[in-house]
């Protein structure tokens, strides 16, 4: 844990988040009754978000696979890290490259309890927390640099992120902030909700997320597309989530993946 860290912020159980309510999607313990209230209530429109939600993750387990694999990299800043499931991040990169150096970072309270977990590395390695907001980038660079060698490539995460980013914060500015500060030979990550495949199911979510307190944005490829601006995006492009090197998958299942209303894309700094 890096040694300025603030004092532990109260969890807040009086409204859902979305940390919480992708943690009772996939079945874990560490959510509220705001939480599951908010998650039974979209399973009502949608009985497939359990399964979207679990694409999601091995998504990021396959992007991470590519990454300490194909294209090498080392270092890691995960940004909205969710409740820890296993395998996480760190497990899957260090499983392949022990060395790998992890930074995490998530803005609700209750992931920090769990930083023992995320802070379990490979002896070789080296993981870290920052309790922080994606709205807070400085802040975020200004503790990884504590972590990570901003002179080699680093892997910027922002899985199933930036769609709780409104536009009045700014979401490219704020990723463009982040990737300017990367080096050249990083990669960019990301995945992000879109209504383009299923317009009247999302738009409810939608509502169901307002209601609760939480803005959720569905983007359109176009607008995804906007997040790679000036990188140049790999293969297989902006697609699909499940469309996305489905080859590095381990023990995924595969029915109703048409189901994930998410786009995925992986992109290079020259």
């Amino acid at each position: 844990m890096t040694g300025s860290e603030p004092a532990v912020p109260r969890i807040d159980t009086s409204k859902p988040h979305p940390a919480r309510v992708y943690d009772w999607f996939l079945g874990g313990k560490d959510n509220y009754p705001v939480d599951e209230a908010l998650g039974r209530h979209i399973m009502t429109i949608d009985n497939r978000a359990k399964h979207v939600a679990q694409t999601n993750r091995w998504y990021m387990q396959r992007v991470t696979r590519w990454m300490a694999g194909q294209a090498g990299v080392r270092q890691y800043l995960d940004i909205g890290t969710g409740i820890p499931t296993e395998p996480n991040l760190h497990q899957v990169a260090q499983g392949i490259a022990p060395e790998s150096r992890v930074v995490y970072t998530d803005n609700d309270p209750i992931v920090l309890t769990h930083a023992e977990a995320l802070l379990r590395s490979a002896p070789e390695g080296v993981t870290d927390y920052i309790q922080a907001d994606v709205r807070e980038p400085d802040r975020i660079l200004e503790q990884a640099r504590k972590v990570l060698d901003f002179k080699q490539p680093i892997a910027l995460s922002l899985v199933a992120l930036m769609h709780f980013v409104s536009d009045e914060h700014q979401p490219y500015d704020l990723v463009r902030r982040l990737v300017d500060a990367l080096p050249s030979g990083s990669y960019l990550v990301l995945s992000q909700l879109t209504a383009d495949f299923d317009p009247l199911a999302v738009q409810r979510g939608v509502e169901m997320y307002a209601a609760g307190g939480v803005s959720l944005v569905p983007r359109s490829h176009a607008e995804v597309a906007r997040f790679f601006e000036g990188l140049e995006v790999e293969e297989p492009g902006i697609v699909r989530l499940t469309q996305w090197h489905p080859e590095l998958g381990v023990d995924e299942v595969v029915e109703g993946d048409e189901a994930a209303s998410l786009y995925a894309g992986v992109a290079h700094k020259a």
